[in-house]
């Protein structure tokens, strides 16, 4: 497996930062203790406005090198120069960053950034939505939404992947981080969205103990 030389620092949630050789990353920032890097540019990533994955607090950060990558269901100033803002099935480079942008199962999108010669993927709310008490045929529908995105990635090296284990879908908390892994296989896979239900990360692993991510 291919060491990667970045720092990542679990938030709290879905909210990441992850620091390479010339750039720091946050990713659906909402609450917890952060620090901008004062000697390197920060970029700022919102997959969506949910309260749980986006704050107007992160327009506040005294910083003068801090970009925003935003999903265009949030409201901002789009004159700001600092701001861009990006619809699912897009490309953009900011600076040196390449960056893609998936659909979602949810609102908003999923992103796709490559930095430093690595990819990045974090899904936001783009999750395999298995509520037990939908009917089968909406089971079908969220099994078939997710899947369909995820295909679309198909293809693409993923170094690094953020993606939903929600502790709230019970014994079908797995299914989303299960698929991604078998169809992307990305170098390194990071659980998230679990909240402050901090055993589910153990409880994944233990589901994928036979996997080579």
């Amino acid at each position: 497996m291919e060491k990667l030389n970045i720092k990542i620092e679990h938030i709290f949630h879905s909210c990441f930062t992850l620091e390479t050789e010339k750039h720091f990353l946050i990713f659906d920032y909402y609450t917890g203790d952060i620090e901008l890097s004062k000697t390197k540019d920060n970029y700022v990533f919102v997959t969506h406005g949910h309260g749980d994955h986006y704050t107007p607090e992160i327009f506040n950060w005294e910083a003068d090198n801090v970009k925003y990558i935003l999903s265009s269901d949030i409201e901002v100033n789009r004159d700001d120069k600092t701001i861009y803002v990006m619809n699912p099935d897009e490309m953009l480079q900011v600076d040196d960053l390449k960056i893609q942008t998936f659909g979602s199962t949810d609102l908003g999108l999923s992103f796709l950034v490559q930095v430093d010669g690595k990819d990045i993927f974090h899904a936001g709310d783009l999750n395999w939505w298995h509520w037990k008490n939908d009917s089968p045929t909406e089971q079908k529908q969220e099994e078939i939404a997710y899947k369909n995105e995820i295909d679309k990635i198909k293809g693409k090296k993923v170094h690094i992947a953020f993606v939903p284990v929600d502790p709230r879908l019970e014994e079908n908390f797995h299914l989303a981080g299960e698929y991604f892994i078998n169809e992307i296989h990305p170098e390194y896979f990071l659980p998230m969205h679990f909240g402050d239900k901090y055993n589910t990360s153990a409880d994944f692993i233990h589901k994928m103990k036979d996997s080579e991510t």
